[in-house]
């Protein structure tokens, strides 16, 4: 089941809206983080970035076949053998991830009103205790250059509302501008 489409821009205009590294880093991923899953990796923006970063595994799952050969050309350009790319319908069937099997879960620009309550579910399911989840996304504003329709965006209140309904804790919130915002909560 795909998630309502986006309108994913070509991947040279996605990468002029985020610094992935600093993102990530604001966000808690460092080297004391293991392993990471990236629900909806797209061109592998943030997944290369956090495979330079842990010291463990980042699973690379989407939907689309094209956004998972990215990723691929992504850690081999940059040598990274800690990629593991998965081609998989995440929303119908699952992450594929045993339980408590991860240390940090990525939901990046893919938490919208109309499926959420599965992502964090799984999200949930698959984080090892004490794990965190980091979610950014679209700010709730009309000026944004691109980004899922209005009545489709959390605002950041939203986003934890339903993450502490799936029970994660402790939210902290980031500005990252100029065009999202930065949530990172507990398990």
């Amino acid at each position: 089941m795909k998630i309502k489409e986006s309108g994913m821009p070509e991947e040279k205009m996605w990468e002029n809206f985020f610094v992935p590294d600093r993102i990530l880093r604001t966000l808690g991923l460092n080297q004391e983080v293991k392993d990471v899953a990236d629900f909806g990796c797209g061109y592998g923006t943030f997944t290369v970035p956090a495979a330079k970063i842990v010291k463990g595994e980042v699973y690379a799952i989407d939907i689309e076949p094209k956004m998972i050969e990215e990723t691929q050309k992504g850690a081999r350009e940059y040598k990274l053998n800690n990629i593991k790319t998965m081609l998989r319908d995440f929303m119908s069937k699952g992450s594929g991830l045993g339980d408590k099997s991860v240390d940090y879960v990525l939901l990046f620009n893919i938490l919208t009103k109309d499926k959420p309550n599965r992502l964090l579910e799984e999200a949930y399911r698959i984080l090892k205790p004490e794990g965190r989840v980091g979610i950014i996304h679209w700010n709730y504003d009309t000026t944004t250059p691109r980004g899922p329709p209005m009545e489709l965006r959390l605002k950041p209140k939203q986003s934890i509302e339903l993450a502490v309904l799936f029970g994660f804790n402790n939210p902290k919130m980031y500005n990252l501008k100029p065009y999202h915002y930065g949530i990172v909560l507990r398990k």
